[in-house]
């Protein structure tokens, strides 16, 4: 087996330093400024029925539209940007796990910018409307949801594809989702019971073990249990929208913002799945155990 390069190290060290990140103050900034988001959700998630409401809703969508957003991913056109970089010669996906991870970062460019920006502009649209009438702001709400997470997921998708993942399989549609439930964790528990989620699915891939397909009821108890997380989570984050005059500039601020730790967590997570496929599973930090269930429980309603 081969070793990995200088760059690949390094790398590999700048993943382990994400998954365990010291708090800065740019974290504690991030804390202010998301205040007035996070009070409007609170109350209104005090309203009973709440969460079974926000849940039913969410569930029945979440799951057509990951199968929607990875349709739209343009495998051929990822390929042809490793043909440029390759002289010529067109890959396969399972070509690219052959390739040293500095090509596949150069493959991958700026997809982070590109997605932040259409986060940014389809977020602040919507939530300008509060600064008209804060009840067009409510109405709008389960829209924009449905543009960000499909946004978000076709995102997901395009950073497994240069990873060489297949995102149409059962493994892969479930890491995607997972990747939205840690992005959206805003506790330490919530976001641990996510990567440990991540982290099975990782390690049952990167170690080449038969994946056992879910039964299907199984597969649909674990989308529903992502998606009522994603679905409270989401929507909470969003009521911020209906304050007037700052509207817009949280809808937009919290679209971009929430983009943003998808296309991180999607950056690192795929990238460390890639050298776990060509160097070992023991490249993948351990930073929870994995899950020792594909079903996850994020008990939601004790940790919002």
């Amino acid at each position: 087996m081969p070793s990995p390069s200088q760059y690949e190290r390094s790398a590999i060290q700048q993943i382990h330093l994400w998954k365990n990140p010291r708090r800065t103050w740019l974290d504690t900034a991030s804390d202010v400024i998301s205040w007035p988001v996070q009070k409007v959700g609170d109350v209104v998630a005090q309203v009973p029925g709440f969460e079974d409401v926000v849940g039913k809703a969410t569930t029945g969508i979440i799951g057509l539209l990951n199968d929607g957003a990875h349709y739209t991913v343009r495998v051929n056109a990822v390929l042809d940007d490793y043909k440029i970089l390759n002289g010529g010669h067109t890959p396969s996906l399972k070509d690219i796990c052959n390739l040293d991870l500095h090509v596949v970062d150069k493959a991958m460019g700026w997809l982070d910018t590109k997605y932040e920006g259409l986060a940014l502009v389809e977020g602040a649209a919507v939530g300008g409307s509060a600064v008209i009438n804060p009840m067009v702001a409510l109405a709008a709400i389960p829209t924009d949801l449905v543009a960000l997470l499909t946004l978000n997921l076709r995102a997901i998708g395009e950073y497994a594809t240069y990873c060489g993942f297949d995102i149409s399989s059962q493994e892969e549609r479930l890491f995607a989702l997972n990747v939205l439930a840690y992005s959206s964790s805003s506790t330490d528990v919530a976001k641990q019971a996510a990567l440990a989620q991540l982290v099975r699915i990782a390690r049952d891939v990167a170690s080449k073990a038969t994946w056992k397909q879910l039964e299907e009821h199984l597969f649909v108890q674990a989308i529903q249990q992502i998606a009522k997380a994603l679905g409270i989570r989401l929507t909470k984050a969003k009521l911020g929208n209906v304050i007037p005059a700052a509207g817009a500039v949280i809808g937009g601020g919290y679209n971009a913002y929430f983009t943003d730790k998808v296309c991180k967590a999607a950056f690192y997570l795929y990238r460390e799945r890639f050298l776990a496929r060509r160097y070992g599973v023991d490249i993948i930090e351990i930073t929870v155990p994995p899950a020792s269930t594909l079903t996850p429980d994020f008990e939601e309603s004790q940790h919002p």
